[in-house]
Formats: C-alpha cells, sequence, structure tokens
C-alpha cells in the first residue's frame, strides 16, 4: 500500500514540473515603438509613428517581423489590427500571413506568389499560416479566387478557404469584406490545441460570434521535432504590389484572453498618391487658354467695379477738413441708387433715401457740377453747414465727389416736404396747429443762422419745398444749395441775384443778398402756410392772382380771415391766423428798413412783443413788386408774364429734396443770375425789354 502512495506522489511531482516548465506568455505591442523583442527580417521595419512596416508599394519585396523568444505552447489566441494598402495605378499584390514556424530561418522562401515563408516545392517549410491573400492562384487551389483567407500547412496551398467576409450579429449574415482597402481589418486567431478559428472584421465592428474559418489541427504533427516555437508575420510582393501593415498585436498562450484594444490610439495608415501624368499638349494649351479667359475676365471685373465706384479726389480739399462718405459706402446704403430707395427729382439732382451700415437712415442728394472752383466753394460750405447746430435745420452728415457729380448725405426727414403736405390733395390736411410750430421752428432757425452762428448765413432760398419735416412733424429747414456765409459785422457781396420767383425781395438787384431779403422770403413763407397757396397764381382772377396784394386787400375789407386756407375748416385760432397774415405782410413790406429782424419775429410769434402799429395802408404793405429777371432772353414780371428759353445756372430748385414739383411755372423756379434785373411794380407794364 505504501508502495503503491509513492508511486502516485512520484507521478504528480513529474506532472507540476511539466506544468511549471509551461508558463503562459502574454505580450501586446500598442504600437510598435520598441524592437528590442521583434526580430525584423528583410524589408521589414517600424516607422517613427510606431506602425509596423512588413513591405513597402515597391515590387519583389519580402518583410518578416518575429517575436524573439521562443514560446512553447499547446494552445494560443491572437489578435492584430493589419492594413494592406494597393499603390495607385498598379494591381493589387499579394497579401500577408500571421505564421508559427519551428525557426527563424527562412532562406528557403520566395516572393510573389509564396507570401515571404514558402517556395515552389515546399522544400524545407515546416510553419502554420493563415493567410490574407488578394491574388488568385488557380494552380494553389485558390477556389474562392482573389480577396481570400486560407489556412496553410508547410506549403502555400490552403487545407481551408474562405472569401473575405464577417458574420453580422445586427444582420444575422455574412457580410463581404475587401482586404486589398487600405482600410484597417481585425484579424484573430484561436488554437485549442485541436482547432484552429480565424475571424475578420472592420475595424469598428467587434469580434463575430461565428468564425469565417474552423480547421482541425494537431501542432505535434507539424513540428514534431519542436517544443518551441516562434510567432510572426510574413508578407511579400512580385509584379502586383502593395503595402502591408501591422498597426497593433496581442498574443497570449493557454486559455487567455488577449489584451483590449483602444482603437483611437492606432497608427495612421500612409497611402500613397498616383503618380502625375503628363497631360497632352493641347491640354496644357486649353488650359492656359481658359486661364488667361478667366484671368481677363475678371480683370474686367476688377476694372469696372474700381470705374463704378471711382471718386474725384484733390489735395486742396483736406484743407476744409469735412467728413466725405466713400462713394461706395453711399451706393450700398442707397441699394445701387434703386428706385425703390427714390424719394424726389428736381433741377438740382435726384436724391434717395439710404440706410448706413451703423443702421442711420440718411437722404443723398446727387448735384451735377462744372468747373473746380464751383466745387471749391461747395466743398468749403459743406464744412460750414457742418459747423450749424440747430434742432430746426436739416443736419448734414457730409459730402462725395464722383467725376462730374457731387452727393449731399443729409439726415433722412421720413414725412417729407412741407409743400407736399399744404399742396398734395392726396395727404392728410396738416392742422393749424402744427403749421404754427412749423413756422416757429423756422423762424427760430433763420434767427440762429443770421445771429447766432459763427458766420452769418443767408439762406436765399426760403420756402414750403425747402421745409423739412421729421418723424414728429416739426420743421427742418433744409437744402443750402444757393446759401452764403459772410463774417459777422461784414458784407456778404454776392454779385448774383438768386431765389425763387415770389420770395425774392425787390431790392435784390440794387443792394444784394442780406438777411433783411432772408426776412422777405419768411414773410411769403407765412403767408404761403397761413392761406395754403402759392406766392403767385396766374389762373385765378385778377383781385386773388398775388397773393400778398389779396390778403392786403382782405385785411382792407376787414375780412382778413378770408384768405385762410379753406382746407382748414374751422379747426384754427382766428387770433393765431390773423398775427401770423400781419406778421407776413410785415416781414414782405417792399422797403428793407421796415421789415423786422429774424430775432423779432421770433418775439412776435411767442407773443413776448406785441406786433408794432401797422395797417394795411402803410407804405410799403400790401405792395407787389417781382423782380423782372432780363437774363439774355428771360423776362418776369407782375403784369405781363413771359418765359421763354431762360439762361440761368440753377443750383437749387423749387422741389421738396424728397419729393418733385412741376417747374412749368415761373413763380416756383429757382433762378440765379449775374445779369441785369429791375423791380416792375403792379402799375407799371414793361412795354419792351432790352437784352
Amino acid at each position: 500500500m505504501a508502495r503503491w502512495l509513492l508511486h502516485i506522489l512520484i507521478i504528480s511531482s513529474l506532472h507540476l514540473v511539466s506544468l511549471s516548465s509551461q508558463q503562459e506568455t502574454r505580450f501586446v505591442y500598442e504600437g510598435f515603438s520598441s524592437q528590442e523583442d521583434l526580430y525584423l527580417d528583410a524589408s521589414a521595419k517600424v516607422l517613427p509613428k510606431g506602425l509596423l512596416q512588413l513591405t513597402n508599394d515597391s515590387d519583389h519585396k519580402i518583410g518578416r517581423a518575429f517575436y524573439k523568444k521562443p514560446i512553447q505552447f499547446s494552445s494560443f489566441s491572437t489578435h492584430f489590427v493589419c492594413a494592406l494598402v494597393p499603390k495607385p495605378g498598379k494591381e493589387g499584390g499579394h497579401g500577408l500571413t500571421f505564421l508559427v514556424s519551428s525557426s527563424l530561418d527562412f532562406s528557403h522562401a520566395q516572393d510573389s506568389r509564396f507570401l515571404g515563408a514558402f517556395n515552389a516545392s515546399a522544400n524545407g517549410s515546416q510553419a502554420l499560416a493563415v493567410e490574407l491573400d488578394t491574388i488568385w492562384n488557380p494552380e494553389y487551389k485558390d477556389t474562392k479566387g482573389r480577396n481570400h483567407v486560407g489556412i496553410d500547412v508547410n506549403n502555400p496551398v490552403s487545407v481551408a478557404v474562405a472569401p473575405a467576409s464577417y458574420y453580422s450579429d445586427k444582420k444575422g449574415r455574412n457580410e463581404n469584406m475587401t482586404l486589398l482597402s487600405g482600410k484597417p481589418i481585425h484579424v484573430w486567431v484561436d488554437y485549442d490545441g485541436t482547432m484552429l478559428s480565424v475571424w475578420i472584421a472592420p475595424l469598428k465592428v467587434q469580434k463575430p460570434s461565428r468564425p469565417l474559418l474552423s480547421q482541425p489541427i494537431s501542432l505535434s504533427k507539424i513540428f514534431p521535432n519542436s517544443s518551441k516555437l516562434f510567432v510572426g508575420f510574413s508578407a511579400a510582393t512580385g509584379n502586383a504590389v502593395s503595402g502591408h501593415y501591422i498597426l497593433w498585436w496581442s498574443f497570449s498562450t493557454g486559455r487567455g484572453s488577449p489584451h483590449g484594444l483602444d482603437i483611437s490610439k492606432l497608427p495612421k495608415v500612409p497611402h500613397p498618391k498616383a503618380p502625375r501624368k503628363n497631360l497632352p499638349p493641347w491640354i496644357i494649351a486649353l488650359v492656359v487658354c481658359v486661364a488667361v479667359a478667366v484671368l481677363a475676365f475678371l480683370a474686367g471685373v476688377y476694372v469696372r467695379r474700381r470705374k463704378k465706384y471711382s471718386e474725384v479726389s484733390e489735395t486742396w480739399e483736406k484743407e476744409f477738413d469735412a467728413h466725405r462718405f466713400s462713394y461706395k459706402s453711399l451706393y450700398k446704403a442707397t441699394k445701387g441708387f434703386s428706385k425703390d430707395e427714390f424719394l424726389g427729382k428736381g433741377g438740382f439732382g435726384e436724391v434717395y433715401r439710404g440706410d448706413l451700415s451703423q443702421g442711420r437712415e440718411i437722404a443723398v442728394k446727387r448735384v451735377l457740377h462744372n468747373g473746380d472752383e464751383g466745387v471749391k466753394q461747395f466743398v468749403a460750405e459743406v464744412v460750414s453747414m457742418e459747423c450749424l447746430k440747430h434742432r430746426n435745420l436739416v443736419p448734414l452728415f457730409g459730402y462725395c465727389r464722383r467725376k462730374r457729380e457731387l452727393l449731399l448725405v443729409s439726415e433722412y426727414m421720413p414725412n417729407g416736404s412741407l409743400d407736399e403736405h399744404l399742396f398734395d390733395e392726396t395727404k392728410p390736411v396738416l392742422p393749424w396747429s402744427q403749421r404754427l410750430v412749423v413756422v416757429k421752428g423756422i423762424a427760430s432757425a433763420l434767427w440762429y443762422l443770421h445771429t447766432a452762428a459763427d458766420q452769418v448765413v443767408l439762406h436765399r432760398d426760403v420756402k414750403a419745398s425747402n421745409i423739412m419735416l421729421d418723424a414728429e412733424f416739426n420743421g427742418r429747414l433744409g437744402d443750402f444749395g444757393m446759401a452764403r456765409f459772410h463774417d459777422h459785422g461784414g458784407d456778404a457781396a454776392t454779385t448774383a441775384a438768386v431765389g425763387t420767383v415770389g420770395y425774392m425781395a425787390p431790392e435784390l438787384i440794387t443792394m444784394g443778398a442780406s438777411t433783411a431779403t432772408d426776412v422777405y422770403a419768411f414773410g411769403v413763407f407765412m403767408l404761403e402756410v397761413a392761406c395754403g397757396r402759392r406766392p403767385v397764381e396766374p389762373q385765378l382772377q385778377p383781385e386773388k392772382r398775388h397773393m400778398i396784394k389779396w390778403v392786403c386787400e382782405c385785411w382792407k375789407k376787414d375780412a382778413l380771415l378770408d384768405a385762410t386756407d379753406p382746407r382748414l375748416g374751422d379747426e384754427f385760432s382766428p387770433e393765431e391766423v390773423e398775427m401770423v397774415m400781419k406778421l407776413g405782410l410785415l416781414c414782405s413790406n417792399i422797403v428793407p428798413e421796415s421789415r423786422p429782424t429774424m430775432e423779432q419775429v421770433v418775439l412776435y410769434l411767442n407773443n413776448n412783443l406785441p406786433l408794432p402799429d401797422f395797417s394795411p395802408y402803410t407804405v410799403g404793405i400790401g405792395t407787389f413788386a417781382p423782380v423782372l429777371v432780363d437774363a439774355a432772353s428771360l423776362v418776369v414780371s407782375s403784369a405781363s408774364w413771359s418765359w421763354s428759353a431762360p439762361s440761368m445756372s440753377s443750383s437749387s430748385a423749387n422741389h421738396s429734396p424728397y419729393a418733385g414739383q412741376s417747374t412749368d411755372q415761373p413763380w416756383g423756379q429757382t433762378i440765379e443770375t449775374k445779369n441785369s434785373l429791375h423791380i416792375v411794380s403792379e402799375a407799371e407794364k414793361p412795354k419792351t425789354q432790352t437784352f
């Protein structure tokens, strides 16, 4: 009995010694940064970023890489990621293999069809290979054509072969794969001591539940004289070439499972670029012609664009220090001066509404000009007007010059001109209270221009069409196209009589412009607002034809309110209307010295000063004495209106800057002349006129 127990102990000890000699081996290459445990043969090498390259895209190359230490095992599991990269313009070459070999001596192996592991005679080969083949070799019984997976024993004739595919657990069927795609591929190989199983799958797919190949294998029969074996990879190219790369590799003996893989850390697979092909000369010539045509077109567009936005700028403009807008910014603000933004047209040109990039609304007036001296004076006046700050003036922002065109930029007045609201029957009637506010505002503005501004400013064209209405219907005096500036205490030194017929003071021909001539025009303007009619209307009966005379006649009849705008109805204050009419007659007195100053006018309108004692019979009151313009062929008189081929320079117009007004009638036309003028009184009729 004791002898039998001793026998059992001896056998058990020998078994434990055998087990201890077969220690488990595990390793993983998460990037082949170290070559200490690798045996690299032929063209195999580790690239700088941790990629194991077996062969590049050159022909007739062999590359092998093995774990340097021999391993004793009866079972194993391995998992690796590889990539087979085709060369552009070339037929895809031979594949690669996972090898189990008894030796690292492969001097007998050949390239091309033998995957760098075997030769044609199979002599000297003692190896187990799992091949990823991309060439069809019918002499080696490749019944599945190119793009297949096989298991080889000691020669390239596969003992088991299947088309490259994987079982999709989601779809419940096999999905085809292309080995020579250049994309990373998973390969799993498991051997349990009797059965060798192989799986493949795309990089982002987990290990399938069903293997692609399973083949009974006995390692002891393949390697009868070897207890320790080498594991690694082999690849070769022939005339058909490919690049072969291993990105990651895990191996373990026994029943252990391979190491987990983080695909985000895998190195990038290089992809060679297609070689350049020499183009035929005719294609090169065609490309050159097309390129020249495109360049010429682009140059034409550039020149046209430059011309489209071209401006005129001279060094003398800098001395005025006026804000200058670019033409491009105004072009974009007005949407290319489109019809949708058009506000009005007159003798001065055209006016458009615009939106600057800062969100500010503007009005852009386009004026044609002649001569540099006129432009120089224009820019100087722009500078002066920029300095004028009053709540009842239309703010001027700046200007722009382009060829023979000047552009004035001012604040946009959303309610247009007072002229529209007085005479356009499609507009709502402007109530008397609002009209009075406008009159007081314009009076305040003229007082500022005459006394409070840095220089005396003579507007020279006060009338309803030059009075703009802002969003709250406050009056704003605009259109300074004929304004003149001079120092306080100095002389205006104007040589031309300018203004609008019906608003021009008679002394313009002898004394020139002055603050008193602005007062005269303002007086006519007040009567225009109260009566709702124009200064002269020839189509009416003679006694009503001239507004100043007619208002005075109504006063003589003690029926002054009969001259009131009938559109007002009874919605007005009789006292206020009478005061405005009498003040209008006082301001339009034919005797300049009898007119009040604008400061006095403001005091009268605000009831801070009573009107002076005067009557409709006072000298100069109610006398209509229009300026007769004799300018080559222009004759205007109160007794005989004649208007033929006028020779004049129109530096402004009777039009609202935002809305047009007919210029067919002489009493609405703004004129400027340096030729002879004289006054024709109501009783005088010119018999002949010398030019």
